[in-house]
């Protein structure tokens, strides 16, 4: 990364010198190393000689303007942070700037705040890119193939490390995960990695066919076979022969199915669907499954020898909602794909738009992941995408759970825990509407009448509160019908419900 301090390195261009003695003071007040230039051509000059995390443009100065400076320093460094600073009447401009590739702007006069947020998000931006960068060089150093594995929290890293220590051997692996954890991606990783990574990787749907279609797709079949065989076909397992093959879904191949497949990993032959002729086969099998197969084999519907062969080497992949610190990664990784194949460059999600899909649960794992960044890759007219191009199902998604409650040994009144809660959540709520009472009702799916008589017998005060938007604008609405609560107005109501007991016991003091 180009930063020479602890914060990072800022270009500031403007050519007013007011202005960048104004920009310089804030930003090295916290940390930052700023540079300054005058005019468009000396900050290119700049640009060319030092590396910068961001640079911070005037949009209206002489010569060249910001919006051919920001051309320029893109193509000098295409990760670079721009933010633009324009004047209210010429925000349309900045807007162009955006599409231009501009990370950010910022009117004119500005508050300090304003600026600092918008500059740190910018710093965390170029710090994600780095990131995600240094750690594909260093998975591919260290694992070769694994350009499509995304990772970096602990549970990956254990699954890497399993991969890495697995490939080599022969052994059969069963890779359990739930539907879209990417078993297909690591099953390939392993074929990679392994001595047989320049032969056939064959992939098993396993239920898709009958029985019998699945017999002669695995292990061909002799002519006359069946109604319809009259050429003789070889399988599956021909193709992959000295190579590996994978089963997903491994749970769905039918009982009288497993003994045969049973046999080719104990005795490595297998016989073709009609014919008598044993055929020698050196194949390594990867399985992969999102069902408890222990619990099939309890049920009669698999059988316990073919598990325990599968069961050699086992790895289980988290799913997304265990290791939410890899959503930035993953989503500047379809960021990347998707606008390379759209032919949209610098494509980045706002703030709060990468807010929302941390907190959201990811039931589809990452598929769903990618589908939605897809999706809004498509849909984007700029290089921002913001929290409107997330789907509804995502935005509206309730994503808050009660701590747990300890009650004391000499107990509680469970009216004062009921009483002190609701309390809470309808000022939290009354918080997230902006004082607007009808909103809150709306949020919390009661009738504006019963809101009040609940505010009147808690004694709760409302009060508008300024909200502010993804780059840290304030706006003064409430959310819109179909927003949900915002997540750090749950966030704050739950934190302050986990002392309640501590609550309720100062209120016990109080009466006596």
């Amino acid at each position: 990364m180009a930063s020479s301090s602890r914060n990072g390195t800022i270009l500031v261009v403007d050519d007013e010198e007011i202005m960048r003695e104004i920009l310089e003071t804030l930003l090295t007040r916290q940390g930052y190393d700023v540079r300054l230039a005058s005019s468009g051509a000396e900050g290119l000059e700049l640009a060319r000689a030092l590396p910068f995390d961001a640079a911070v443009v005037d949009i209206m100065m002489p010569g060249m303007d910001g919006i051919a400076t920001l051309d320029e320093l893109r193509r000098i460094d295409e990760d670079l942070a721009v933010i633009i600073l324009t004047a209210y009447a010429s925000v349309e401009s900045a807007i162009s700037a955006m599409k231009a590739g501009a990370f950010d702007y910022v009117t004119k006069p500005f508050k300090n705040d304003e600026v600092l947020v918008v500059v740190r998000n910018a710093m965390e931006r170029r710090r994600l890119v780095h990131e995600n960068r240094n750690l594909r060089q260093n998975i591919q150093e260290r694992y070769h193939k694994f350009a499509n594995i995304i990772g970096r929290s602990p549970r990956m890293r254990q699954v890497f490390d399993l991969i890495i220590q697995a490939a080599p051997s022969r052994s059969t692996i069963l890779i359990q995960g739930e539907s879209g954890t990417g078993k297909e991606l690591v099953a390939r990783a392993i074929h990679a990695n392994s001595s047989r990574s320049d032969r056939s990787f064959v992939t098993v749907n396993s239920g898709n066919l009958p029985p019998d279609l699945l017999e002669s797709t695995l292990f061909g079949h002799v002519r006359g076979a069946f109604t319809g065989a009259v050429y003789p076909k070889k399988g599956m397992f021909d193709l992959a022969d000295k190579g590996s093959i994978f089963f997903d879904e491994i749970g769905n191949v039918p009982i009288e199915t497993q003994a045969k497949l049973l046999r080719v990993i104990q005795e490595r032959d297998f016989m073709r669907l009609g014919g008598m002729e044993t055929i020698k086969v050196d194949v390594r099998i990867i399985a992969a499954t999102n069902v408890d197969l222990r619990q099939m084999m309890e049920e009669g519907k698999f059988r316990e020898d073919l598990f325990y062969r599968l069961h050699v080497i086992s790895i289980q992949l988290p799913p997304l909602r265990d290791r939410k610190d890899d959503i930035p990664l993953l989503v500047h990784h379809f960021l990347e794909k998707y606008g390379e194949e759209n032919r949209k460059r610098n494509l980045e999600l706002a703030p709060d738009a990468l807010d929302l899909l941390t907190e959201y649960d990811w039931p589809g794992n990452v598929r769903e992941l990618e589908n939605v960044i897809e999706r809004a890759v498509v849909l984007t007219a700029g290089p921002r995408i913001g929290i409107e191009l997330i789907p509804d199902h995502v935005r509206k998604a309730p994503n808050f759970q009660v701590p747990p409650f300890v009650v004391p040994p000499e107990g509680i009144s469970f009216k004062d825990v009921i009483t002190d809660f609701e309390k809470r959540l309808i000022e939290s709520t009354l918080e997230a509407a902006g004082g607007v009472q009808k909103r809150a009702a709306e949020l919390l799916h009661i009738k504006p009448t019963t809101l009040n008589e609940m505010i009147k017998r808690y004694e709760i005060r409302p009060r508008r509160k300024r909200l502010t938007n993804g780059n840290g604008h304030e706006v003064d609405r409430a959310p819109e019908p179909g927003e949900s609560i915002p997540r750090e107005s749950l966030n704050r109501l739950i934190e302050e419900s986990v002392p309640l007991d501590e609550s309720l016991e100062r209120k016990g003091r109080e009466g006596r």
